[in-house]
């Protein structure tokens, strides 16, 4: 059944997300989630991941704004490592709250909620007319690599923060997509430096015949999405992004994922 559900889940997440630069890890996880232990599903998000971002790199390399990449990336490398030392020395209990719906039990806790709000506030930038005109300029970009980074090292999160700022520092949507697919990577490979103990933890227990099918998969999504990309405007990836802001801080706050 894994060979059927996680490919698709595969295919439509990553058409899905080509063009607010979040969600494909998000989505995919929980599919993984169904038939392995969370460690190694993590690995294999992980891995699906990378290799997706990458081959959407050699699709859209030429459109990449270096600057932004260098300015941006660098910064989120730096800041994640912070974000996730912050977590360790944070001294409320992880799971605060706890509740039942069903059989289901969700747990939530503070850095949950706080990026749930945050979340929210850059989706209203994206919906309120007089915010939604507002730009950043490039100078500021380092500020947003520092925010995206440590918030992504606190809660495991840096896409959604990286797109909601990058749609104002006013990127084409070619230059959007691209630039947020080169810093993925950069994030990515710094990810994989972590899980590269769990991957070689379990590598009996992994199966990489399952991580090619996810990964070509995505692919195939991948090509979809390059062939809407010129149908679509960059209000369009606005509201896009908007949306699944919100979407993600509810089920974020909610504990959900």
């Amino acid at each position: 059944m894994e060979y059927i559900i996680i490919p698709i889940v595969a295919l439509l997440a990553s058409a899905l997300t080509f063009f607010s630069g979040f969600g494909l890890g998000t989505i995919l996880l929980p599919a993984f989630g169904l038939f392995f232990p969370i460690e190694i599903a993590i690995a294999l998000t992980a891995i699906v991941h990378f290799l997706n971002n990458i081959f959407k790199l050699g699709l859209v390399f030429k459109n990449i704004d270096k600057k932004v990449v260098l300015g941006f990336g660098v910064p989120a490398l730096l800041f994640s490592f912070l974000g996730a030392k912050t977590l360790q020395h944070l001294n409320f209990p992880y799971n605060f709250i706890k509740y039942q719906i069903g059989e289901n039990v969700f747990e939530t806790n503070m850095v949950k909620l706080i990026i749930a709000v945050v979340f929210l506030f850059f989706a209203l930038f994206e919906l309120i007319p007089k915010l939604k005109n507002l730009e950043f300029d490039k100078k500021y970009v380092m500020l947003g690599g520092i925010l995206s980074g440590f918030f992504g090292g606190l809660s495991g999160h840096q896409g959604a923060l990286r797109s909601a700022f990058l749609t104002k520092v006013g990127l084409s949507k070619e230059a959007f997509i691209a630039t947020g697919v080169a810093i993925a990577c950069l994030i990515d490979l710094s990810r994989l430096s972590v899980y590269s103990r769990q991957i070689t933890q379990y590598h009996n227990q992994i199966d990489f015949n399952l991580i090619v099918i996810a990964t070509l998969s995505a692919f195939v999504g991948v090509y979809f999405g390059t062939k809407w990309v010129k149908k679509v405007t960059i209000a369009t990836i606005q509201n896009i992004v908007a949306v699944m802001l919100i979407l993600f801080a509810v089920v974020l706050g909610m504990g959900i994922i």
